[in-house]
């Protein structure tokens, strides 16, 4: 193989030393008391790096996308970390931002991908695309002159064509059953109010209920909000639904934790290298709901800010925790914004509850496909289904404040464990859902039949409405042409479940989300658990 000496001009060859020297004056300004060794490590490591990807540039045989070679460097890197210290490019920062943004500029709808098309689950109340006419069931088939249907659609191609600037322009054309013609709409965007409240609605005369998906910068409000109302109505006992909570601002869920635990109790404490990330919140305000049996329901989607609410809630003996073993995301990361407007998610300490238990759960830096696989491995294990499959080591023993038994080692262990009900779950069930086809039925069932369903109110829908045996037929067939093929003694087996989740999916289409969980709920054995277990719950408050 024949080698060739690079020759590289006078300003290529300099490069590298003139990043590196810039580097080296910024280490020696921004962190003058950082050791002397570590300013000549990292400054040399930069050098290495730099030189690496000058040569790149200028001299490797093909055309090479060097930002991208950067962003995947900088992502190597950190998987030798943890597993939640974590570089987000400047093309992602819009839709992980918008996971805990309030609001944001679009065209306000909420969607569903179904075999590569878009539908319209239904325009956001009050939003653009309302008030220029779209509707809960209509497929978007081009954006502005882009086709997006059948064509492998993602969410994050549909945020980046349909969000936008305040009075910004957008057209839309639409497929809609009624229509043989397709229909075009021009929406002008606007700011769009999100909610992480999914739910709040009184289960019976004294209960109240509150589904919180997330914890966003508007979290604590809404709560409150929700919590307010429910006591109006005659709440004297709380259910809060926790479940595939994935987490959010930590003082969002240290408010909402400060509104039902007394005195000055500890909520949470962090611990992190030296003392400039370490922190103790505790209870500082009268709550509205001090006193009151609590139930939270988590489980396996439960992580991060809802763990800390949940262990604050456990440890304090303020409430009972029902479900399954939550995730064990203890790890607390800050956000950097780097130069390109990039930004760097980076752990500084960790989470403990008031007992002093690691939310955390152990991780292997140098194996984190392990790390991701663990709810896999959990599941394999049969830690879903039996209370008995979960062992803990007896020097993660801990006590809440009245003396029980708790335990470290990563996540939270509810008071009340709930394992998955798998009677009703069947092959032919997972592929009706697998396929869409419960939501696409009941999208069409809606657009169909929406004049009646508004005329009944829910109320009485939510009293007398049935799922008809001619209802299914015609679910099954659409599930036949979607190629999910029938098996009668599955279906059988699904059926119940069935019928709850198309009566509640078309509610959601009709009324929104609180109709949903009132009747989605029914089916969820966690939440019926959680029901059952107030009466243990009452005992805390003696």
């Amino acid at each position: 193989m024949d080698q060739q000496k690079p020759k590289n001009s006078l300003y290529q060859m300099r490069l590298p030393i003139f990043l590196a020297l810039a580097v080296i004056c910024g280490i020696f300004i921004g962190a003058a008391m950082s050791k002397k060794g570590s300013e000549q490590s990292i400054a040399g490591n930069y050098l290495r790096f730099a030189e690496v990807l000058n040569y790149i540039q200028q001299d490797y045989v093909d055309t090479v996308n060097v930002d991208k070679l950067v962003d995947y460097s900088i992502t190597q890197m950190l998987e030798k970390l943890d597993p939640h210290t974590a570089y987000i490019p400047v093309s992602d920062r819009q839709i992980a931002d918008s996971q805990l943004e309030s609001n944001f500029e679009g065209v306000g709808i909420e969607f569903n991908i179904i075999k590569d098309t878009i539908y319209v689950v239904s325009p956001i109340s009050g939003g653009p695309s309302e008030k220029a006419g779209l509707m809960a069931g209509d497929k978007i088939i081009k954006v502005d002159s882009a086709l997006v249907a059948g064509n492998g659609v993602t969410s994050a191609i549909v945020f980046k064509k349909l969000r936008g600037k305040k009075d910004s322009k957008v057209v839309l054309t639409i497929k809609r059953r009624s229509s043989d013609k397709l229909l075009t709409f021009t929406i002008i965007r606007d700011k769009i109010p999100t909610y992480s409240i999914d739910a709040a609605y009184m289960i019976d005369k004294t209960t109240g209920y509150i589904k919180i998906s997330r914890f966003g910068d508007k979290t604590y409000d809404e709560f409150v909000v929700a919590l307010t109302d429910l006591k109006k109505q005659g709440m004297q006992r709380l259910m809060i639904d926790l479940k595939d909570n994935g987490g959010g601002y930590l003082d969002r869920a240290t408010n909402i934790a400060d509104q039902l635990i007394s005195g000055n109790k500890m909520i949470v404490y962090t611990d992190g290298k030296g003392t400039k990330y370490d922190q103790e919140i505790r209870a500082r305000v009268t709550g509205a709901f001090e006193s009151g049996p609590v139930v939270v329901l988590i489980n396996e989607g439960s992580a991060s800010a809802s763990e800390i609410l949940s262990g604050a809630i456990q440890d304090n003996d303020r409430g009972l925790i029902v479900g399954r073993r939550s995730f064990g995301k203890g790890l607390v990361q800050m956000p950097v914004n780097l130069n390109d407007g990039s930004e760097l998610r980076i752990t500084i300490s960790r989470y403990y509850t008031p007992s002093g238990r690691s939310i955390q759960k152990p991780y292997d830096k140098e194996d984190a496909a392990a790390y991701d696989s663990d709810l896999l491995s959990r599941y394999q294990h049969g830690e879903f289904f039996h209370a008995d499959s979960i062992h803990f080591n007896d020097s993660l023993k801990f006590k809440t404040l009245k003396g029980r038994t708790v335990y470290g080692g990563g996540g939270i262990m509810p008071d009340v464990f709930v394992g998955r009900d798998t009677s009703e779950y069947t092959k032919y069930l997972m592929g009706l859902f697998n396929e869409n086809v419960v939501r696409e039925y009941t999208l069409n069932y809606y657009q169909e039949n929406k004049a009646t369903l508004t005329k009944m109110g829910y109320d009485a829908y939510l009293k007398s409405f049935v799922v008809t045996e001619a209802m299914l037929k015609d679910l099954i067939s659409l599930a036949t042409k979607n190629g999910v093929k029938y098996n009668d003694v599955q279906y059988n087996r699904s059926k119940s479940f069935i019928q709850n989740n198309v009566k509640a999916y078309i509610a959601r289409s009709a009324w929104g989300n609180k109709a949903f969980f009132q009747i989605y709920n029914q089916k969820d054995e966690i939440y019926v658990k959680g029901l059952a277990s107030f009466k243990e719950a009452t005992k805390l408050e003696e």
